[in-house]
């Protein structure tokens, strides 16, 4: 366990003094050149991992302003993006969300509210999404980490599984769930980590400024439009049985799992 620890700081150190002490090629400065040593150093240090990729990004700020290829106020720079903050926080609420279980339980209440039918269900499922996306800026998380095990349970509950009866309502449910994530990954500023990144990118090229209200008020009309669609195409969805109500354990599966 040692040597591959040891390992994960060896091979990134490896990369970065290997091109370090490269020649510098022609048409570069010195320090353009050890820069892109030290990238290429951080972006094999993310994928070894010899510390958490926050710990890395540490490391790689002190080595560039020990060796004096960034000052240390163009190290740490980045820091004073509010695009950052801003995912950061999203983040902090995002792992609130589903560490207290607080995202299963509004996706839960909604099912149990609405979700009499195949269809519902699919829309209970995609407002629960729409309701947890501005605050959670990992569409992986969101659907991973609340949507897909619900709705895996849900399918379950239905007899429905890969193996064993997909298209009763399994399949539905998961080609809907993907298609409305997509949707609303687009519909906040803070859904979807790159979207704050295209806004940064847009005010610094362009110096167009994106703030959080201005991107929800230009997705939401076009962005709801679309989950409807979405939800009405799946009527087209061949299942065993389109208009499939609750019935066994699907209808104690909501009240049960909030108890």
């Amino acid at each position: 366990m040692c040597m591959k620890k040891l390992l994960n700081w060896i091979i990134p150190a490896a990369f970065g003094l290997g091109l370090w002490f490269i020649p510098t090629p022609e048409g570069l400065t010195p320090q353009s050149w050890h820069l892109f040593a030290i990238f290429v150093a951080t972006i094999v240090g993310f994928i070894t991992q010899p510390l958490p990729i926050g710990g890395v990004s540490i490391v790689v700020i002190t080595v560039a302003a020990l060796t004096g290829t960034l000052k240390i106020s163009e190290g740490i720079s980045g820091f004073a993006n509010s695009a950052i903050w801003l995912i950061v926080g999203a983040f902090l609420f995002s792992r609130g969300f589903i560490k207290t279980g607080l995202g299963k339980r509004i996706a839960y209440n909604l099912i149990s509210a609405f979700g009499s039918s195949s269809l519902r269900l699919a829309y209970a499922l995609a407002l629960s999404d729409l309701i947890l996306a501005p605050a959670t800026p990992s569409n992986t998380a969101r659907v991973g980490g609340v949507i897909m095990p619900i709705t895996t349970s849900l399918a379950k509950a239905f007899g429905s599984e890969p193996q064993d009866g997909p298209r009763k309502i399994g399949s539905f449910l998961m080609q809907s769930i993907y298609q409305v994530n997509t949707i609303t990954s687009a519909m906040f500023q803070t859904s979807m980590a790159g979207n704050t990144l295209v806004a940064a990118l847009a005010l610094q090229s362009f110096g167009i400024g994106i703030t959080w209200g201005d991107w929800a008020m230009a997705a939401i009309v076009p962005g709801i439009i679309a989950l409807i669609i979405n939800g009405v195409s799946g009527k087209r969805w061949k299942m065993e049985d389109r208009n499939v109500f609750f019935v066994g354990e699907a209808v104690t599966l909501p009240s049960e799992a909030l108890k």
